[in-house]
C-alpha cells in the first residue's frame, strides 16, 4: 500500500486548471507532475467549466496522486438556482432573492454527500444558514 505524503483541499475552477498560480505553487512542493494533474482534472471537469469545485488531492510518497471532486459550494448552488450574479453586500439588510422550501430541499439533496450529516432536515438548515448569510430569504 502506498504511503500518503499529504492531503490537500483546494478549490479549483472546473475545466480551467493550469500549472500557473494559484494551483502550481500549492502542488510544486510535493513533486507531483502538475501538468498531468491539470490534464486529468480538466478532463473530469469539462462539463463543469467555470464552476468552483472543492477538490481533495491525496499525494503519495512515490509522487503519484489521486483526487476526489466534491459538489460545488452551497453558495454557488443558491446563486445558480436563483440566477444571481452575487450575494448581498449587506446580508440581513438588503435582500437579493428568495428561496422556496422545495428549492432549499433540492440544493440540500445535491450537497448532502459532502455535508457532515445524513439527515435531509439538518442539511436544509445548513442551506438556509448559507442563504441568510448571502442576503437570500427562505419562505
Amino acid at each position: 500500500m502506498k504511503q500518503v505524503k499529504k492531503v490537500l483541499k483546494l478549490i479549483i475552477v472546473g475545466g480551467k486548471a493550469t500549472p500557473a498560480p494559484p494551483l502550481g505553487p500549492n502542488l510544486a512542493p510535493y513533486g507531483i507532475n502538475i501538468g498531468e494533474f491539470c490534464n486529468q482534472f480538466n478532463q473530469k471537469t469539462k462539463t463543469l467549466e467555470g464552476v468552483e469545485i472543492p477538490t481533495e488531492i491525496t499525494i503519495y510518497d512515490d509522487r503519484t496522486f489521486s483526487f476526489i471532486l466534491k459538489k460545488p459550494p452551497i453558495s454557488y448552488l443558491i446563486k445558480k438556482e436563483l440566477s444571481l450574479e452575487k450575494g448581498s453586500s449587506e446580508a440581513g439588510h438588503k435582500f437579493v432573492g428568495s428561496l422556496t422550501k422545495d428549492q432549499v430541499k433540492k440544493i440540500a439533496q445535491e450537497k448532502l454527500p459532502d455535508l457532515n450529516t445524513k439527515d435531509i432536515e439538518k442539511a436544509m438548515k445548513i442551506v438556509e444558514g448559507v442563504a441568510r448569510s448571502m442576503g437570500v430569504t427562505v419562505e
